[in-house]
């Protein structure tokens, strides 16, 4: 009898960042013995934060139990935060996969959804301190690990966190020819990718630009938690 077809379900939503899904459905869709679902709330377009539109192939209602949950980030998480059905959603999901994959701000989502506690876990820069309140432990690298959870920095690091996950689901080997398939060699022209390396001036000038957002973001995020602690 040939093996059961496993899942991985990818989670869109109004103002995600269309490579925080893309960049790993592009090398999840290559994987032997996996099918790849887009789900969304309904099955209407989605319409990302820089305005391309995506279609889901599931809404939460039809959806089966995904053996791979991933859960993108972008401006839009912010909202979600505080959406008691897709926290919900990603909370039942999460407890039952057997993997779990966020990418820049997705990981708040996990975290709002119960799914950080007592785990090590990245996400954007920008935001990541911010899972402390979840009762995570922020990790500033570009992937992290943590027993079936792994979280990935921002938007372009969910591509090698998917690499990564390939690896293990199936075979090193299989992994690199994916790697060698999407051509992913890559070669930035500036050093200037983490608030590590970038010069001063332009992360302050990416944090002025930011300021905004962070505030939203954690006025959404502080709800968020004490929303989890009174569900226990």
């Amino acid at each position: 009898m040939p093996e059961e077809t496993k899942i991985a379900g990818l989670l869109i939503f109004p103002g995600l960042t269309q490579l925080d899904m893309t960049g790993p459905y592009e090398v999840l869709a290559r994987l032997p013995g996996w099918r790849v679902e887009i789900v969304a709330r309904t099955m209407d377009p989605v319409r990302t934060d820089k305005g391309l539109t995506l279609l889901p192939t599931l809404d939460f209602a039809s959806a089966p139990q995904f053996d791979l949950l991933v859960v993108p980030g972008g401006p839009g998480t912010d909202d979600l935060l505080l959406d008691a059905e897709a926290v919900e959603f990603v909370r039942r999901q999460g407890n039952a996969a057997q993997y779990i994959f966020g990418i820049c701000t997705g990981s708040m989502l996990l975290g709002a959804a119960g799914l950080l506690k007592g785990k090590r876990a990245g996400g954007h820069w920008s935001a990541r301190d911010l899972l402390s309140q979840f009762g995570a432990t922020p990790s500033d690298a570009r992937m992290t690990v943590d027993g079936n959870l792994y979280t990935a920095g921002g938007v372009t690091s969910g591509i090698d966190m998917a690499l990564k996950l390939a690896a293990d689901l199936v075979g090193g080997d299989f992994a690199q020819q994916i790697q060698l398939q999407i051509e992913y060699d890559p070669e930035p022209p500036f050093r200037s990718g983490t608030p590590f390396v970038a010069p001063a001036h332009i992360l302050e000038r990416a944090k002025t630009a930011g300021a905004s957002r962070r505030a939203l973001r954690e006025r959404r995020v502080a709800e968020a938690a004490a929303n989890l602690r009174d569900r226990g």
